[in-house]
């Protein structure tokens, strides 16, 4: 068994990163955006007559005014409704527009204690994701102007400022997860992503392990069946934080799938669109994030990562349609597919977890299935589970948020498609109900917990001309955390 204790210095990315702050007071150098559901709420001229030009169903409407001798930037929000749908939606509009100015004050005096704080956080989330870039590859980057915000609130600015330490929090566990998954895999190798992770985790008191390819051969016979074709040494990631009041507690567990590239195998993808597969990483990038994220807004709450990492590669040691192998609980496991990997590296990854810990739950997150895709579309996130108050937690946290997922069903008859002549399982159950039976593979290993899966293969990142990590389902995990914190 080997343990690596050191953390090489790897550069800690996380976008453009922006502050928030509150204030009683709008700075007069700062473009104004100012918030409302109506115009009797507006004291300033200029507001009113922003709201007055708005058309049905229009929220937004800017200006640039001359004041001594050069521009004053001034806009307006309007908010038919406040849910978080029509939130996040306006708050997107108004980012398109602020992250073009050098500084912004947002004034909020309209609104509530409850809803201030509710729409701070929304704007942020919308300005922290608009001012996002991924340049550490490019000759001349091309930084956006917008680096700080203000949230004038003259009664409620310490609710609002806990909500915008809230959104501080998700947006650098999003940007430390789009950052891991914008990154090449010739710089973002297994190891790379485990010892930025663990140095993140430090650098924050929480507790990080890596164990190497010594301990992975020995005893995660099928995680190393899928690491073995590549000259990358597979790790295998633990970060552990304890902050609820009980620290003996059961901790929920997140588990991350973090294929670095997956080429398919021996069972090799078409060459076309086969850049993306430095993707496959991102269900890791996505729970380390949320790890991070949980971590600095302090929720009282004991959480652990399990990322299991390394590459899928066609060498010629590399695992062939037909080979059998023998998981960590035991399980014999036909492979008919090597680019049906991922559940090969999680079903020893959700054994490790039964074996080490006692967990409260385990959600595990990953790049799993292109049907997933097909099925949901690049919308929303598929979701399964043995546990349904565990399904419905997550469900209640994907309307909360607005990070969309949609529970698909485990019923016991999709076992019949996994059923091999030569071993207990076999990886693929054929093209009906793909997603499905990729879940179930993962269910017969996660038995003896409270468990949920969720397919992240459409939401994860986007292609074409906005190709890149979308930091997703973070929102969603983040609420959830919260949520059981609460």
């Amino acid at each position: 068994m080997r343990y690596d204790t050191h953390v090489s210095p790897n550069p800690i990315l996380k976008g453009h990163t922006m502050q928030f702050s509150t204030a009683t007071a709008a700075h007069a150098e700062a473009a104004q955006l100012f918030v409302c559901t109506e115009a009797a709420q507006l004291k300033d001229e200029t507001a009113k007559l922003l709201f007055q030009s708005l058309e049905d169903g229009q929220s937004f409407a800017a200006a640039a005014l001359p004041v001594a001798g050069s521009l004053h930037h001034v806009a307006l929000l309007r908010l038919d409704d406040l849910s978080v749908e029509t939130l996040q939606k306006a708050a997107k509009e108004a980012a398109a527009w602020a992250q073009k100015q050098s500084a912004l004050s947002v004034d909020l005096n309209p609104f509530c204690a409850e809803n201030a704080p509710r729409v701070a956080a929304a704007l942020a989330a919308a300005l922290g994701e608009a001012v996002y870039r991924f340049d550490r590859f490019k000759s001349e980057a091309k930084p956006t102007k917008l680096v700080q915000a203000a949230f004038v609130h003259t009664e409620h600015a310490g609710s609002v400022q806990a909500a915008l330490n809230r959104a501080e929090a998700l947006l650098y566990g999003m940007n430390l997860c789009k950052d891991l998954a914008n990154t090449g895999s010739n710089v973002c190798t297994p190891t790379y992503l485990a010892e930025t992770a663990a140095k993140e985790a430090q650098q924050l008191g929480a507790a990080a392990k890596i164990l190497g390819g010594d301990y992975i051969r020995d005893n995660m016979p099928s995680f190393w069946g899928v690491a073995k074709g590549s000259k990358e040494e597979p790790k295998l990631l633990e970060l552990q934080y304890f902050g609820a009041a009980d620290k003996s507690a059961d901790p929920i567990v997140l588990v991350g799938k973090g294929l670095t590239f997956d080429s398919g195998g021996i069972s090799l993808k078409p060459g076309e669109g086969m850049d993306e597969m430095k993707y496959d990483m991102c269900g890791a990038a996505t729970v380390i994030g949320t790890f991070i994220a949980a971590v600095k807004a302090k929720l009282p709450i004991n959480l652990a990562v399990v990322v299991a990492t390394c590459e899928n590669m066609p060498d010629a040691g590399a695992a062939k349609p037909g080979d059998v192998v023998r998981a960590m609980n035991g399980t014999t496991i036909e492979n008919l597919n090597t680019d049906a990997e991922g559940r090969l590296v999680l079903c020893d990854a959700l054994t490790y977890v039964e074996q080490n810990f006692k967990p409260k739950a385990v959600i595990d997150v990953a790049t799993l299935t292109g049907a997933c895709i097909i099925a949901l579309g690049h919308l929303t996130s598929g979701l399964m589970g043995n546990d349904q108050d565990l399904v419905d937690a997550l469900l209640a946290a994907s309307r909360e948020s607005n990070d969309k997922a949609w529970q698909l069903p485990l019923f016991p008859e999709y076992k019949e498609q996994l059923k091999s002549n030569f071993a207990d399982l076999q990886n693929i159950g054929g093209r009906p109900a793909g997603t499905i039976t990729a879940g179930t593979f993962l269910a017969h290993f996660a038995q003896n917990y409270k468990w949920a899966h969720l397919d992240i293969a459409g939401t994860a990142w986007k292609s074409g001309k906005d190709k890149g990590a979308t930091g997703r389902p973070i929102p969603l995990l983040l609420q959830y955390l919260a949520n059981q914190a609460a």
